[in-house]
């Protein structure tokens, strides 16, 4: 059986919704913004920038510096098809949306802007907010740079550099970013070293978002050193995201939350990546 599908099951079997989760703070963020049932008007424009790229039949050279990708065999890309295969699901989107109004950081650090799907929600989450988005393909970037000037999306500072050689050529000790959301390569080894070469940065009310914690086996032993990591206090587990929390106030606890009150395809959609 594939991986993702036995991990999944497996999810879904242990997973909870609000009412097992005992943690006022987790109770909190899962019923007011996991299951904030809003109509947000937001949630038209990332449509609007999705529609836009799925229309998008040109091809562009993917530079990939990541753990590759289990649907493209060749770095010839449909820009389409990259929306389409490779991109955040609609839901995880809105969900991402909602998570960036939440919190309302200050500062977020995207690790991944591929077409910059990802990107406008953070943006659309906090309009305020500063943020710095970083991608090694020259191609996605720039196509994701037009398309969120395309949506006046103005609060974002595009990056074209290999992760590892930023975080550590730029001295991020002295910048807090209070959401970080890791979406870039998915491996074990380098999941670990942006984790460490980040943590210095961190503070009480840090909140940094893992993508698929489940990808692989190694993936998920990833995983399970971050949530053990003697600074990790909160961790929630949503099968697609793994959200680490630094707070000291609380009580070492992990938590595994289905973000969806049923459940829904586009995990399935996802597995097929």
């Amino acid at each position: 059986m594939n991986h993702l599908i036995k991990s999944y099951l497996k999810f879904l079997y242990h997973s909870k919704n609000e009412h097992g989760v005992h943690s006022p703070f987790v109770f909190d963020l899962v019923t007011n913004c996991f299951y904030d049932e809003n109509k947000y008007p937001e949630y038209s424009i990332l449509q609007e920038y999705r529609k836009s790229l799925l229309e998008n039949q040109n091809t562009i050279e993917v530079t990939d510096f990541g753990a590759g990708s289990r649907v493209f065999k060749t770095n010839q890309r449909k820009i389409s098809a990259i929306a389409k295969n490779a991109g955040i699901s609609p839901k995880n989107a809105e969900l991402l949306f909602r998570i960036t109004n939440y919190f309302q950081p200050e500062s977020i650090l995207e690790i991944g802007t591929s077409l910059g799907l990802a990107t406008s929600a953070l943006s659309l989450g906090n309009k305020n907010a500063k943020i710095t988005s970083l991608e090694g393909c020259p191609q996605t970037i720039s196509i994701a740079k037009n398309q969120c000037q395309l949506q006046n999306l103005n609060n974002i500072e595009f990056v074209n550099t290999k992760f590892e050689d930023f975080l550590t050529t730029d001295n991020r000790q002295p910048t807090t970013d209070n959401l970080i959301y890791f979406d870039g390569n998915h491996s074990k080894n380098a999941t670990l070293i942006y984790f460490e070469l980040l943590l210095p940065t961190i503070s009480n009310d840090s909140v940094w978002i893992f993508d698929d914690i489940h990808w692989s086996k190694e993936m998920e032993e990833a995983w399970e050193i971050i949530k053990n990591h003697p600074k990790v206090t909160v961790t929630i587990d949503t099968f697609q995201w793994g959200i680490v929390f630094f707070r000291t106030e609380q009580t070492k606890e992990h938590f595994i939350i289905n973000p969806n009150k049923t459940i829904s395809s586009h995990i399935f959609e996802r597995i097929r990546i």
